[in-house]
């Protein structure tokens, strides 16, 4: 299942080598929890001890990272983790890793694109549907109204979209 991007580095804090965290994960802190964190291409792997909150963000320790010049260098750096260290999430609860790629159709069968990202902007996730005509991609409301069954067995969504989306 690959990786999934579970925090990023938001700049150093303070003088010695601490740095500014972004989770993206439901509980925060669960951020240090799933082992050492790599870089997207696996090049950087870091153990992560949090040492403290600040605004929106959290403050931790990197393994290998003593000095503010470092840290500073990190800005910006998003962390991975192994899908598989992740749990399994509730029923009707999905990672945004396992959308992505996924084949969409509506309630009569007929293919609508397949999932390109899933975006948050601050009401509820929207899924980024790149069309198959190569049209301009669609935001669909990730809802259960819009998006009734999601299947990731068969790497498939079933959307039942408002009028005028598509």
């Amino acid at each position: 299942m690959g990786k999934v991007c579970v925090g990023a580095i938001a700049g150093a804090f303070g003088v010695k080598g601490e740095v500014r965290l972004k989770s993206f994960t439901a509980d925060p802190e669960d951020l240090a929890a799933y082992g050492p964190l790599q870089t997207e291409d696996g090049a950087q792997s870091f153990d992560v001890t949090l040492t403290g909150q600040t605004k929106g963000a959290l403050v931790g320790r990197l393994s290998g990272v003593a000095t503010k010049e470092v840290a500073d260098r990190l800005k910006g750096l998003r962390l991975y983790v192994d899908r598989k260290k992740l749990p399994d999430p509730e029923d009707g609860e999905y990672y945004h890793a396992d959308l992505i790629g996924l084949e969409v159709f509506d309630t009569g069968g007929d293919p609508l694109g397949r999932v390109k990202a899933v975006l948050n902007h601050g009401a509820s996730d929207l899924l980024e549907i790149d069309r198959p005509d190569g049209g301009a991609s669609v935001l669909l409301p990730f809802t259960q109204d819009a998006v009734p069954t999601v299947d990731l067995s068969a790497g498939r969504i079933v959307a039942d979209p408002p009028d005028g989306v598509f």
